[in-house]
């Protein structure tokens, strides 16, 4: 599909669990030079509700711009640039509504996972964080450990890392849920779920995950989605 124009509305329907693996992504350009995306989820046009993972050429740019319902996103590979400073893999960024800033990327390209127009008005924060040196925490059972990103209301963001065979208990999504692989092998009842794959479960949806030998670390955000 070359008008990506065309794609206005994708997987709205939010009582449905949406599944995509690296082998379902199909990159089309945005509107500027140099720059591609795998879009996930996605309401309105350039100016709606969208999850995407966005691919920058080295030395790309894009142009200056306003959040005006929000910016949310993980450097998943190289670095990310803007007048602000500059975010190598691992940094995990967010921008409230009313900010903006001007994308320019270095000889290293990047790659990022965003989420855009999907803040509170409240939610008014602006921060970054290097996921590489910031600190983990123990999680609920052994094998887990939790690196606490962001949290307002119901919403919940952190990054959770699998150690090889770990098993977590059965639990019921409120609010939904939402998964990014970054690094390994996820599995549960349902599927497995290499690095890259991008899960979206709805309201009251449940499942039993766990790991095998290569273990896993993965983005998670709950809470966050129509009940």
């Amino acid at each position: 599909m070359n008008n990506v124009k065309a794609i206005s509305e994708l997987n709205t329907d939010f009582s449905k669990k949406v599944v995509i693996r690296p082998d379902d992504y199909h990159w089309v350009p945005s509107p500027m030079p140099g720059v591609e995306r795998m879009m996930l989820d996605r309401m309105g046009a350039e100016t709606g509700r969208a999850t995407s993972i966005v691919r920058y050429a080295p030395n790309s740019a894009f142009s200056s711009h306003v959040h005006s319902g929000g910016e949310e996103y993980y450097v998943l590979e190289g670095a990310f640039a803007d007048e602000h400073g500059t975010y190598p893999k691992g940094t995990y960024v967010r921008n409230p509504i009313g900010t903006k800033h001007t994308p320019k990327i270095g000889d290293d390209g990047a790659t990022i996972f965003v989420k855009l127009h999907q803040f509170s008005e409240l939610d008014t924060n602006q921060f970054g964080i290097d996921t590489t040196s910031a600190r983990w925490h123990l999680g609920l059972v052994d094998g887990l450990q939790v690196m606490p990103l962001h949290n307002h209301e119901a919403e919940n963001v952190a990054l959770v890392k699998w150690a090889p065979n770990t098993q977590f208990s059965l639990h019921r999504h409120w609010g939904g849920e939402e998964i990014l692989v970054l690094e390994g092998t996820f599995y549960d009842e349902h599927g497995t779920y290499p690095k890259g794959t991008w899960i979206r479960s709805p309201h009251l949806s449940a499942h039993e995950p766990y790991t095998k030998e290569d273990g896993a670390l993965i983005y998670v955000k709950t809470g966050h989605l129509p009940n």
